[in-house]
This record gives structure tokens, sequence and C-alpha cells, in this order.
């Protein structure tokens, strides 16, 4: 037996205990050294950097939508209510100002817990443990010891890092609420549709009472548990003396009725799509990422002016889509014909092209009539509203920026702008009679064709102000073929004024055969309501970095593509279609009555319906069809009746909304107006009847009246 009152062996007793007190010490921080050169660096903890959401901002300061891989938006401590700090640290760590990372009370709660229920049933992480989950990929989520040792070997150097303001501002903006939200300010805005400074200590409550298990508790899918849960953190509120019992009882009686069941649709879908597909091209350039970043885009688009186009697009779109269907319904051969009934029952189809039903996309892109709509700033070149297709069908196809379409007469302005910078006054007068064009087929064989008007009428000696304002076909092409306007100088033409698709100089271009994008249309057309500048049509304002440091900015790229004197010409003979011509209606039917400009446009066999015009504040087209141009809107349905309903309404209520003075277009100093007579067009004589004209000075009449000349 050892002498345990001998020196000698409490000597070695002690040196024992000491070396496997040693050894145990060296053990751990052997382990922690080994998985601290995991861990993140002094650096990155001092480098926070979270991703955070890219928010689209529209011209009058709305949120059109949000970029993000985790839906997160950074909102400083200060703006975040009291209540919402104190339920957390209430409910997740109430010792959270007293300790240095890790709780060594909560620790030793824990181990009795679960020594006596003989299960993990009580943790101990601290707020500042979780933000080191949340923060660093390095520390895990799995359930492990080494795990739990990252994670207190990262909290302690949070803690050292950062003070507990910063810990918990952190934490507030990092940790996950559920339904794709991370951080305070998202899940506020994604359950309650306002910011997190505006929450209530019964909402800050809920969101508390999320965190253990976002799933489990979501007031969504379970309200019943989401309700007990927040009543829980109300009853940890009031028994740490942050809420009175008075507040307490008031809290845990409310319903949910404040929660939002569904994230609410980005507005302007085809427009914010519009951006992102910029935005990916500058992310190298810039140096950014717009899905990490926390970056402000700040655009062009006017939310009231989008909320009036996809009303005025919707009304037209549901007549048109009630006439196709009639049409389709009660031609049976047509019906029969469409390659779309081999798939799908003739009951189904009737049914889903009525919307009893999921409409397919091979259905949708031969039965869904579509639209392309653009509003255009002409001073800028500003995009003011964007629709590339049915807003209640939205898809990825974009038909404003993306859709080529045949234009039909909505391409005569650049045979007419042609012939005006050759020289011809609007008075010069062509023989309304047939021609015969050599067109080629799709096959590349070539045969002859004879257009005709629109009414299948013809006539004598006509002018140019009447052939546009009628919309003559025999007019427009004798044009090009009597080289008022040659087919290749059109074509310079267009190209000048912004078209970038491909014109095929022919005799036909006078009728719109060449394909065209809406936004190009819109944007050459804003060209002669803005003095003959063309303005290339842009999205982006600014970027902005989430410190609010500008990034870009953008301004208006421009050149002058026309005289003033031709812009306005042009503009003057496209007025007459509005007071007295194609576009009539807009006046007499839709009560727009301002000063304006536009030409509609219908190609051949029904295919498209357009609509292009401006005034002084605004130019705005729009198209109609089917995706399968194959497919017709029917007989009759022209641009007057498929899709100047639409630019009119618009016009009118966007006018009205945004308080737009009445403004006449400025007649430059190179245009006069002079008395001619009404019938020849010549220089009167004291027996004409007088008319009033537009000429650029030079240009007008000298030939006196012969037909009104007396003797």
């Amino acid at each position: 037996m050892f002498n345990l009152s001998s020196p000698i062996h409490v000597g070695r007793i002690i040196r024992n205990s000491l070396g496997i007190i040693l050894l145990g010490i060296l053990f751990i921080l052997g382990i922690s050294y080994f998985l601290a050169r995991d861990l993140p660096s002094l650096e990155q903890l001092e480098n926070y950097d979270p991703d955070l959401v890219t928010r689209i901002y529209s011209a009058d300061g709305i949120v059109l939508n949000e970029l993000f891989v985790q839906k997160r938006v950074f909102v400083e401590l200060d703006k975040i209510p009291t209540h919402m700090q104190n339920a957390v640290i209430a409910s997740e760590d109430r010792q959270f100002y007293d300790h240095w990372g890790l709780s060594l009370r909560s620790v030793a709660r824990a181990i009795v817990i679960n020594t006596l229920s003989m299960s993990y049933r009580q943790g101990f992480s601290t707020i500042t443990q979780q933000l080191a989950r949340n923060l660093y990929k390095s520390v895990g989520f799995e359930d492990s010891i080494i795990r739990k040792i990252k994670e207190v070997i990262t909290a302690i150097q949070i803690e050292r890092t950062y003070t507990k303001g910063e810990i918990l501002e952190m934490y507030l903006n990092t940790v996950h609420f559920g339904h794709g939200t991370y951080g305070v300010e998202a899940a506020t805005k994604r359950f309650f549709g306002k910011e997190s400074k505006e929450l209530t200590i019964d909402e800050s409550a809920l969101l508390v009472g999320l965190l253990p298990s976002p799933a489990r508790y979501s007031p969504i899918h379970h309200p019943e548990r989401a309700i007990r849960r927040r009543n829980t953190v109300l009853r940890l509120l009031r028994d740490q003396d942050f809420i009175h019992v008075s507040e307490f009882e008031e809290y845990r009686a409310k319903s949910l009725e404040s929660i939002q069941e569904f994230t609410k649709r980005g507005s302007a879908p085809y427009f914010t799509e519009h951006v992102r597909r910029i935005l990916e091209k500058e992310d190298e350039i810039l140096d950014i990422n717009i899905y990490r970043d926390g970056l402000k885009i700040y655009t062009t688009l006017d939310s009231r002016l989008q909320t009036i186009a996809e009303d005025a697009i919707m009304q037209s779109i549901r007549a048109d889509q009630d006439r196709l269907n009639r049409r389709i319904f009660n031609d049976r051969e047509e019906f029969e014909n469409l390659a779309y009934l081999t798939i799908y029952p003739e009951d189904t189809v009737k049914m889903m092209m009525k919307g009893e039903g999921k409409l397919y996309k091979d259905l949708r892109d031969k039965l869904l009539v579509q639209c392309a709509f653009v509003a255009i700033d002409p001073k800028t070149g500003g995009i003011l509203a964007m629709i590339g297709g049915r807003p209640d069908y939205h898809d990825q196809f974009n038909r404003a920026v993306q859709a080529k379409r045949q234009p039909g007469s909505v391409f005569k302005p650049f045979v007419y702008t042609t012939a005006l910078n050759n020289g011809y006054p609007v008075t010069e007068q062509l023989l309304n009679q047939p021609v015969v064009l050599n067109v080629q087929n799709m096959d590349g064989t070539w045969v002859k064709w004879k257009p005709q008007n629109y009414d299948g009428s013809t006539g004598g000696l006509t002018t140019l102000r009447e052939g546009l304002r009628k919309s003559m076909n025999l007019i427009s092409v004798r044009m090009v073929q009597e080289d008022f306007a040659p087919s290749e100088q059109v074509k310079r033409t267009a190209q000048r004024m912004g078209i970038s698709t491909d014109i095929r100089a022919v005799d036909a271009l006078a009728l719109g055969t060449s394909e065209v994008y809406p936004i190009e249309m819109v944007s050459a057309y804003a060209a002669y309501a803005n003095k003959g500048v063309y303005s290339q049509p842009f999205a982006i304002t600014r970027i902005e970095d989430r410190y609010g440091n500008v990034i870009k900015e953008y301004f208006p790229q421009q050149k002058e593509v026309l005289s003033e004197e031709t812009a306005y010409l042009m503009t003057s003979l496209m007025q007459t279609v509005m007071d007295r011509g194609t576009g009539g209606s807009a006046r007499w039917k839709y009560k727009f009555n301002r000063p304006a400009a536009g030409k509609t446009g219908t190609t051949q066999g029904w295919s498209d319906a357009w609509f292009v015009g401006f005034t002084p504040q605004i130019t705005a087209g729009c198209w109609f069809g089917v995706d399968d141009f194959r497919v017709p809107l029917g007989p009759g349905q022209d641009g007057s009746k498929a899709a100047l309903p639409t630019w009119a309404r618009f016009m009118r209520d966007a006018h009205d909304t945004l308080d737009f003075p009445v403004s006449k277009f400025d007649i430059p100093a190179g245009i006069e107006y002079v008395e001619i007579c009404s019938v020849t067009k010549d220089a009167p004589v004291p027996a004409c009847p007088i008319e009033n004209e537009i000429f650029k000075i030079g240009t007008e009449p000298i030939r006196k009246c012969k037909v009104h000349q007396t003797r």
C-alpha cells in the first residue's frame, strides 16, 4: 500500500494529474488548431459581406422587382424596432449581453436536461454561435461535436472582432425566416408587405417564433402552430419584463389576418427581364454580381404608365381573343386543320382557349392573341412602359424587343420621309392605279404580284398627304417604282432611324414586308416627335452599390437623322392620319383629342395589326398578332380595330394621369404655310378654291393653276 502521507507519493500524484491535465489541454488545443485551419480568417471576419437582394426601381421610386440568390435586404440596427431586438434576445439568447460567444450557464443547463431525458432536447447555441453558422460555410450545419467546436471557436473570434450591436445587426440580417427569405427586412416584406421599421410587437414575436424551425412554424402552411409559437415568444417577453402583462394579453389574442399568403409578383416583368439581361452584360465590365451585391438599379420606367398600358392591353386582348375563338370555333375547316388537334381533344382545346383550364405552351403559341407595347420619351429615348406579351400569360419571350414581325403600313413613313428628303413636296401627286411587283417566295422563286389598296379602290392623281391619310398601297409602291423614294434609299432611311433588321431593297418594301422589332419602330417614330433627332432607347439611368455609391450612370445616346423640316412635314402628314384618316377613331371613339400623329399598320392575311404614334411628350406603339403567323387575327382585324384602341386608351389616360400640358408640335423656321389651289395644288388664281398647305421654304408651288384661269 502507498503511504499517502509520504511527500514522494503525493508529489507523484500531483505530477501525474498535472500531466493528464496538460495532455488534455494540449489535445484540446491541438484539435482546436486543427479545426481552426479551415475556419474564417481574421480578414474574412472583419469584412463581413453577405449576399443581398438587388432591387430594380421605377423612375417614380417603386420597387419593380428583385434579383437574388438568397432573398436578403440589409437594414441597419437602429432601423429595426427595439421590440424585435428584444424578442430575439428573450427567445434565442437571454444572456447575450453578458457572454463572450459561449454561455457556460446554457451549456450546463443543456447537459443536465439532455442527461436526465436521455435525449437531445436542449441546445446551447448563443446568437453569436448561430451567426457563425449563418455567415461561414466552413462552420457547417451538420450535427456533430466537430461542428460544435468550430462554431464555438468562430463565435469567440466574432465577439473579439465586433461589438454586441454589430453582432445583433448581422444576425438579424442573415437569419433564415423561411419561404426563401433571409434577414428581418426581407421576411417583413414577405409576410406583412411592409418595412421592418413598421413591425408591431406581435408581428416581431411571430417572426422570431419562426427561427427554431421556419417550415414547422410557417404562418402560411401551419397558422395554428405559428400562433402558439408566437405566444410563447410573447410570454418570454413578458417574463423578462420587455412588455407589460396587459400587452401580452392584447397581442396573444390577435389573429394572423395580416399575413400575405402569396409573394407579390414583380411589376413590369418583361421590362425587368429586359433590364436583367442588360445587367448580365455589365457584370464583368463593372465587376459586379447582380444576384449577390445588393445593388440599386434605377430605371426610366414610370410605374403609373406601365399600369395604364397593361390595363389598355388587356381590354383589347380580351376582345381580340374572343373574336379569334368565335372564328375558329365556327369555321370547322380551319379548326380541324390546326395541328394541335392531333394532341388535344376538341372540347379540351375550346375550354383552354376560353380560359377555363391550363393553357399548354404549344396551344399558347398557336392560339393566343399576343401583343407588344412600348412607350418612349421622345426627347431622351427613356423607356416609359414596356409589355412583351399578354399580362395574363407571362413568359420569357419579350416580343417588344425579341419578336421580328412584318410592320405593314407603319413602315410607309420611311418611304414618305425619303421622298421628302429628295425634295418632293407633300402636294406631289401620283396616279392611284394598279401596279405589278416582282416578289420572291420563301423558296427563292419570283412571282408577279398585283397589290391593291386596302379597300380595293383606285383613282386619279393623289397627293402624298392623301396617300398617307388613306394608307394607299398603290401610292407607296409607285413612289418606290418611280424613284420618288428608291428602295435602296428607303432602306438607308429606315436604318438611319434605328431599324437594325434585314431590310430587302425591293419594291415590296413599300408595303412593310421586311420584319422589324417593335421597339425599333417606336424609337424611329420618336425621331419625328423629337424634331429629327433619334434617341437610342434605354432602360437604366444609374446603378448604385448597397451603400448608395454610383457605379455607373447612363445618358441618352442621340444623333440627328432628319432635318427638323422633314420631321415636321412627316409629323403633319401623320396628324392628318389621326384627324381625318385611318387613325380617326382615336378621336371620335376614344376621346383622345390632343395634338398627335400616328400610323396604322396591317399585314397581308391579317397576321399583324399595328399602331404607332406620338405627341410631343410620349411616343408609343403596339403590335397584336399570334406567335404562329400562320394563324391570322381574322378578316377586318386591322391596325385601326385591333391595335389602335390600346394606343388611344393609353395615350388618353397617360397624358391625363401625368397632367401633361396640351402642346402643339413646334413649327421650324424653315417651314411656311402657303395658300394653294385645293384642286390642282398649284399656286392659286383668283377663281381657285383655296386651302393652306405646308412646304419647306423653296419648294412651294410656282406654277399658276390653269384649271381656274379665266380669260
